[in-house]
This record gives structure tokens, sequence and C-alpha cells, in this order.
């Protein structure tokens, strides 16, 4: 059974009684508090009354706090921390918006998609600070999953039904090859036709990764991988380099190096698209926050062309 406190003892008199111990007078107190000197006078000695033992003593005029008021505000001072705490967090579960939102996002889309929502989110809730989050999709579903993010804005997860999602656009993936590369001035490619090239990729876990695995399985053969990196834009500078090919999707286009060119797949790849969603748990679906970002996914026009 939980133990019983007196109604004397409130929050709002803590609040009053660690503003006066910080303050030092009745007076300055009440200044900060917006009340009167009569006021916080009151609600001190009223604390004296649930405690049942002495915070104060007078000396002349002023009003002196004994140990014992120290130590009741140390602990008051935890207490309403905690219950901030456990306030925003009952809040956020509740569907109630917090002042900023923590939004993930895959490398690739910095360039362009995750600028335009946070711009057009700022339009409609100008107070929310917005704060970037990168990582790959494997990273971003459990940033989501343990409450390190609030959104992300990533490929489609294939298993997450814990996840709300909504698609934003599909994304093709092209050959990417050396600029001076002979694949470079075909109008499509074959994979099949490229089992003897050396390739570069992204490190499991990135969507783009997961559609390369899905496009040489199509091809029927394992490419010959000399290099992984954790981001796309040291991926697309590795083609470039010469050190090899790989697999990109369209939105890159726009920061594409020069050195690099980006040639379609041949038919039988069609399948191998990203589908490009912004995700966030579906306990926090009534999030305004969130409903904004979603709203403002939804007047931009999106996509990888």
């Amino acid at each position: 059974m939980l133990p019983r406190i007196s109604e004397e003892i409130t929050f709002r008199k803590l609040e009053i009684l660690i503003t006066f111990l910080e303050s030092g007078s009745l007076a300055r107190a009440a200044e900060r508090l917006g009340t009167s000197a009569v006021s916080v006078h009151r609600a001190l000695h009223s604390l004296e009354a649930g405690t049942r033992c002495a915070l104060f003593r007078l000396e002349g005029r002023n009003l002196q706090p004994t140990d014992a008021a120290h130590a009741l505000a140390d602990v008051a001072r935890e207490i309403l921390q905690r219950m901030d705490e456990g306030i925003s967090a009952t809040r956020a579960i509740a569907g109630y918006g917090a002042e900023r939102i923590r939004i993930g996002s895959l490398y690739s889309l910095t360039s362009g998609t995750v600028p335009s929502m946070i711009m057009a989110l700022k339009a409609r809730r100008p107070d929310v600070q917005a704060e970037l989050i990168l990582g790959s999709n494997a990273d971003l579903v459990q940033r989501l999953r343990d409450g390190t993010i609030d959104a992300a804005v990533m490929g489609q997860p294939d298993a997450a039904p814990e996840l709300e999602t909504h698609a934003l656009f599909e994304d093709d993936v092209f050959f990417a090859a050396p600029a001076q590369s002979p694949y470079a001035g075909l109008a499509s490619i074959d994979l099949r036709d490229c089992a003897e090239e050396r390739f570069v990729s992204l490190q499991e876990g990135f969507v783009t990764y997961s559609r390369f695995v899905d496009a040489f399985r199509i091809a029927g053969f394992e490419p010959q991988i000399v290099m992984k990196t954790n981001d796309i834009f040291s991926l697309m500078n590795l083609v470039g380099g010469g050190i090899g090919c790989t697999l990109l999707p369209g939105r890159v286009r726009g920061v594409l190096p020069p050195s690099v060119r980006l040639i379609p797949l041949q038919d039988r790849y069609a399948a191998v698209r990203q589908t490009i969603a912004l995700c966030f748990l579906r306990t926090r679906e009534r999030d305004p926050n969130l409903l904004a970002l979603l709203a403002a996914s939804r007047t931009l026009k999106l996509g990888g062309h």
C-alpha cells in the first residue's frame, strides 16, 4: 500500500519552497513566482503543517530555513523533475506534440527530400525544432523502436508491423559506372553481362544494398564486391574513382559526381525499386508533430527523378 501524504503538501508548495531557498527572501520569491509575499509565507507554513516539523526559524523579521527545509527541497527537486518527465512521456503517448521532433533519414535523402519536408513542417508548426539523425534503414527502424527518433524517412521496411508507414514515392535503381567506362554510353544494361566486373556497395542494412542483392539474385550470380562503405556519397566517389561499379537509386542524380554515369537496367529488373516512406510508431499516430510532418510531406512533389 502506498504511503499517504498530507494534503498540505502539493507540487506548487514544493516549487515555492525551492524558489524561496534559491532567492533568499519572501519578496524575491514572490516576484519570481508572480504572486504575493503573503502567499509565499502561507505556503511555507502550510508545508510545516504537512510535514509536522519545523522547516524555518524567525531571525528578526527574516525567515531562515532549517536543515530540514533543505532536505525537503532536495527531494522536491527530484520529484518535480521526475513528474515533468512523466508528464512529457504521457503527453507523447496520448498524442500531444513536443517542442522538437527528431527525424531519421537515409543519407541519400538529405539532398532534397528531407530538407523540403522540414521546411514544409516549419511552415505548419514554426515553434517546433527539427533534429536530423542519419543512418541505414536497419539503424532507423531500431531507433524508432527504441524511441530515440520520432519519425524516419527511409526505404519502406518489409517486416515492421509496429510501424505506421506512408509511401512518399517510388525510386528506380540504376547501374552506376565511371564516366569513361564502356558501359557509360549504353541505353540499358543487363547485369548478366557484368559477371566479370568489380563492384562496390553499401554495407548490409541499407535499403540500396538490399536492392543491390535483389538485382543480382535476378541476374543469377554473386557480384565480386571489392569494397563496402557506410554512406552513399562515398559510394559514388568510389565509382567515380574507378574502384568499381555499383547500383544507385535515381534520387542521387542531382548530386552525382561528373565522373559517374547512371545507366538504366533492362526491364527484367523492373521489380528492383525502392519505396521511400515516412515511418513512425503506431502508438504515436495521434502526435500533432507527426501528423503535421505527414501532412507536410503530402503537399510536396517528391521523387527520385
